[in-house]
């Protein structure tokens, strides 16, 4: 299955060993994942260059093309709600994790649309079950 994983890049990269691991879990299942770069280290360094109309125009390209999103929200972020809202808009399912204890917006804990789930996860493993299950969902 072709993923899309969402998470802070500017908003804060204190959560990149849980994309690291959230990223290497999916592609060990066989997924492919279009944004695993997101999960590097070394991903500011890499897409510092890119002007926003081209990451804009990359990013939404591989929203339209992916048959599900995966965001990692526990770091607040105006690209991941709008990449999250985008990918609903398209009818893409939509998996949003985040930390035990941390707060998280009101618009996404309160959307009821089909195909949206949220769920906390305490540790990094159990993130990686919660998106399995996710993708193995009905």
């Amino acid at each position: 299955m072709d993923l899309y994983f969402s998470c802070s890049l500017t908003g804060g990269r204190q959560d990149q060993p849980v994309y690291a691991a959230l990223v290497a879990h999916l592609q060990s299942l066989g997924h492919r994942v279009l944004t695993d770069h997101l999960a590097s280290e070394a991903v500011m360094a890499a897409d510092g260059g890119m002007a926003p109309e081209a990451v804009f125009t990359r990013d939404t390209t591989w929203l339209k093309a992916c048959e599900a999103v995966i965001a990692e929200v526990s770091t607040p972020s105006h690209g991941v709600g709008f990449e999250i809202a985008y990918a609903l808009e398209r009818g893409k399912p939509v998996l949003c994790l985040a930390r035990e204890g941390v707060r998280v917006s009101k618009m996404l804990t309160g959307i009821r649309q089909a195909g949206f789930v949220f769920a906390t996860y305490a540790t990094p493993e159990e993130a990686l079950v919660r998106a399995e299950a996710f993708l193995t969902a009905p």
